[in-house]
C-alpha cells in the first residue's frame, strides 16, 4: 500500500506500513506464539486485504468552515486531511470530500482545540457490506442541529446510501470521542450489516469489529469450533451487538449475550427477533452476570476490550468447573496476563485474524479447554 501522509510524515499511524504484508503477517504470528507457546494447534492466519478494509472513519474537525479538514490533530493540533486515507472502504473514501462540503453547506465551525471554540469535533462514518453508510456529527453543543436538520436533504441526495445521521454532542474538552446525547435525524436509527447471512444492526453507540471481511471470518471459525464440541448452552460476554451469540446459537443451543451498551443489547435483540434465533441478550457487566448467576453454562464465549477479562472474571472461570472458553482477543499480551489467572483451562488451538493490516495489532481466537483435575469448584 502506498501512502503520501506517510510518505511526506504528516500520518504514522500505519507503524508497519513499509513492512510487506507477507512479513507483517508472519511478525504478528510470531508474537502470538511467543505468548502462548508452540505446543497448541495453530492454525493458518486468516489474512486481509492490505488497503480498504476499515469500516470505520473516526475523523476529527479541524481547519474552518470554508476550507474543513477531516482528518488526524496532528503535530501542532492544526489538522492533517486524511479524506483520502486508503485504508478505508470506497464507500467511506467516496463520502468523506461531500461531507467535506456538507461542513462549509451548514456553515459547522470546527472545534478549535487550542482556543477551546468552534462546534464540530468530529465526523464518525461506518460502511455496511452494501455500501449502505451511517454519519455522526460530533458537536460540542446542540447549537449546530438545527443547520444540519435544514441541509440534510442535500447530504441525502448527495449520498444515496445513508441511512443513519445523528449528532452526538460532547461538551467536554477532553479525548473522549463521544457524549451520552445522541440526537437521530433520519428514518432509520440503526446501519443493517449482512454479515455470513445475518443481518446485525449497528446502533450509533453501539460496538462492532472495524474490518468486516475478517470479522466474517472469525465469526465462521468460532462457529466450526464451537459446533465441533457441540454444547447445549452458551455465554458471549461482552457481545456488542451480538456476533458471537448469532452465529452461535443453534436449535438445539441456546445461547446469552451480556452487554453493557444498552444501544448494542437493542440491535442484538432486534436481530435476534427478526431471525428467530434462540439467543438472549442482557444489560450488565460481564463479570457481575457470570459472579451472581445460578445456572452455568456448557461453554463461555468472551471478547473483550483491549484490557482484557480482568483477575476477577479469569478466576471465576478458573473455578467455575465450565469446561471450555472461547476467547477473541484484540490484545495478545492482556489474554497472555488473562491466563495466569486460569492455569487450569489451557490453550488448545489458537488462529491469528489480522482486523488491523498496516499495525502491529492483531485479533487472536484461542480455544480453552479444562484440563487433567482441574475441574474447579464453582465460589
Amino acid at each position: 500500500m502506498d501512502c503520501r501522509h506517510y510518505d511526506a510524515g504528516r500520518c504514522r499511524s500505519c507503524t508497519w506500513l513499509p513492512i510487506p504484508y507477507a512479513d507483517q503477517l508472519a511478525a504478528a504470528e510470531r508474537d502470538c506464539r511467543e505468548l502462548l507457546g508452540e505446543d497448541l494447534d495453530w492454525r493458518a492466519p486468516f489474512a486481509s486485504v492490505e488497503e480498504g478494509f476499515r469500516n470505520k472513519a473516526k475523523m476529527v474537525v479541524t481547519g474552518s468552515i470554508e476550507e474543513p479538514r477531516l482528518g488526524i490533530l496532528g503535530e501542532g493540533a492544526t489538522g492533517v486531511d486524511l479524506r483520502d486515507c486508503g485504508l478505508h472502504e470506497p464507500a467511506i473514501q467516496a463520502a468523506l470530500p461531500v461531507l467535506a462540503g456538507f461542513v462549509t453547506r451548514a456553515a459547522l465551525a470546527p472545534y478549535d482545540v487550542a482556543q477551546r471554540r468552534g462546534e464540530l469535533k468530529f465526523v464518525l462514518v461506518t460502511a455496511a457490506p452494501s455500501g449502505d453508510l451511517m454519519v455522526r456529527f460530533v458537536s460540542r453543543s446542540q447549537e449546530p442541529v438545527t443547520r444540519i436538520r435544514k441541509h440534510l436533504p442535500w447530504l441525502l441526495d448527495a449520498l444515496p446510501g445513508l441511512r443513519v445521521v445523528t449528532v452526538n454532542v460532547q461538551p467536554e474538552h477532553k479525548a473522549v470521542l463521544e457524549g451520552e446525547l445522541e440526537i437521530v435525524l433520519t428514518e432509520h436509527a440503526a446501519l443493517a450489516l449482512e454479515v455470513n447471512g445475518h443481518t446485525l444492526l449497528l446502533r450509533p453507540q453501539s460496538f462492532f469489529q472495524t474490518n468486516t471481511a475478517v470479522a466474517a471470518g472469525l465469526y465462521r471459525e468460532a462457529a466450526a469450533w464451537v459446533d465441533a464440541l457441540g454444547p447445549a448452552s452458551l455465554w458471549d460476554l461482552y457481545c456488542g451487538v451480538g456476533g458471537f451469540a448469532l452465529h452461535l446459537a443453534a436449535p438445539h443451543r441456546t445461547a446469552i449475550g451480556v452487554e453493557t451498551s444498552v444501544e448494542a443489547i437493542a440491535s442484538a435483540r432486534e436481530t435476534a427477533r427478526r431471525s428467530g434465533a434462540a439467543a438472549e441478550f442482557v444489560v450488565g457487566d460481564a463479570t457481575a452476570f457470570a459472579t451472581s448467576a445460578q445456572e452455568l453454562p456448557d461453554l463461555v464465549v468472551v471478547n473483550p476490550p483491549r484490557r482484557g477479562i480482568g483477575t476477577e472474571l479469569a478466576r471465576w472461570l478458573q473455578e467455575s468447573g465450565i469446561r471450555h472458553v472461547l476467547y477473541s482477543s484484540c490484545n495478545p499480551a492482556s489474554l497472555a496476563s488473562d491466563l495466569e489467572a486460569m492455569p487450569g483451562l489451557r490453550v488448545v488451538r489458537a488462529r491469528l485474524f489480522d482486523m488491523f493490516p498496516q499495525t502491529a495489532h492483531s485479533e487472536l481466537l484461542v480455544l480453552l479447554e479444562r484440563h487433567g483435575d482441574a475441574v474447579g469448584s464453582r465460589p
